[in-house]
């Protein structure tokens, strides 16, 4: 029924079916919503978690529009202090020591939204790497936790050749939960291979789950020491500060679970604060960096210099200048129509 009315309607002068995001194109190119705005609806419809989501719709409901809005005014009204003072100051060189002050202010401001974790650790999920030497049961807990074999397991040291990834969801939280090769001296070039690349991801991790010896675990902020193993009977007592597993019976698996949820809440943006992507913080740092250059001259053409920088980069983070390339790509993440 659905496709016969499509079809009467392709039929008539002047219809066709609506391209991938081109109701929401329009709406952007017509300035009823901005790129921002655009990217949080984009973000909606790709969403699988509760942060996700909730992340995304602070920015299609243009939560960062109404932020870059206050801050353009106060740029703009900067600029027009220091095109005031070409004009009429010339007998005066000197800069206004309260318009170094607030372009200062400012600067610190979008400095301290740079601080915040990016939404794509939202969108790629929280990288819990977990580690340790061989046959210390890394691949035995992965799998408990995926509830599938996703590893091979064997009593062979050295079987882990290469880094597992599994995709999870903890509490509303995404996870990118990764079993690695088991850390030891390796005359096997595969192994070698697979132990260099543990380093590396070890290095790179949000959250490290350590099975090894607790005076073994590499520095990390936010490691977490399982004592795996925990059914065998020489294996009963835990060590002080590490959590018993086992992933025969489950011991221990519920909480550690919890506490790789509540590492992982640390490192990703708070519910109550816009998240930036990528691009969004790359213009922000673009306007910060040239209000930091207002403090550092003292030539007032230099310093409206600097102002139209940061006023250009909030637009091209808007969406009003500089940025067709990103269009397409953009917008052919929508649902057909939308």
């Amino acid at each position: 029924m659905v496709d016969a009315v499509l079809d009467a309607l392709a039929s008539l002068d002047g219809l066709r079916g609506a391209e991938a995001g081109e109701f929401t194109r329009r709406a952007f190119e017509s300035g009823r919503i901005d790129l921002t705005e655009a990217e949080g609806l984009a973000d909606l419809i790709e969403a699988e978690t509760q942060s996700q989501r909730r992340a995304a719709l602070a920015l299609a409901e243009g939560g960062l529009r109404t932020q870059v809005a206050r801050w353009q005014e106060r740029v703009l009204a900067l600029s027009a202090d220091a095109e005031r003072a070409i004009d009429y100051d010339e007998a005066d060189e000197r800069v206004d020591p309260a318009l170094r002050t607030a372009a200062d202010e400012l600067a610190a401001e979008l400095g301290s939204w740079l601080e915040q974790p990016r939404v794509e650790r939202l969108k790629e999920g929280v990288r819990v790497v977990v580690a340790g030497p061989p046959n210390a049961g890394k691949s035995s807990l992965l799998n408990a936790i995926a509830g599938e074999e996703r590893a091979i397991v064997t009593a062979a040291p050295g079987t882990t050749r290469d880094h597992i990834e599994v995709p999870l969801a903890l509490g509303g939280v995404p996870v990118l939960l990764t079993d690695t090769a088991g850390l030891r001296e390796s005359e096997d070039e595969v192994e070698a291979i697979g132990v260099a690349r543990a380093a590396r991801l070890i290095e790179a991790a949000d959250v490290l789950v350590w099975l090894g010896e607790p005076d073994q675990v590499p520095e990390h902020p936010r490691a977490i020491l399982v004592h795996a193993k925990a059914d065998l009977p020489e294996r009963e007592v835990a060590p002080v500060g590490s959590l018993a597993v086992s992933s025969a019976n489950g011991t221990g698996i519920g909480e550690l679970l919890v506490a790789v949820e509540q590492a992982a809440r640390t490192v990703l943006p708070h519910e109550d604060v816009i998240a930036l992507n990528r691009r969004q913080a790359r213009h922000i740092e673009e306007a910060a960096e040239a209000l930091g250059h207002v403090g550092s001259t003292s030539d007032l053409l230099l310093i409206a210099e600097d102002l139209r920088q940061a006023r250009s980069a909030f637009d091209r983070l808007t969406g009003r200048a500089g940025v067709e390339e990103l269009l397409d790509a953009l917008f052919s993440r929508f649902c057909l129509g939308k």
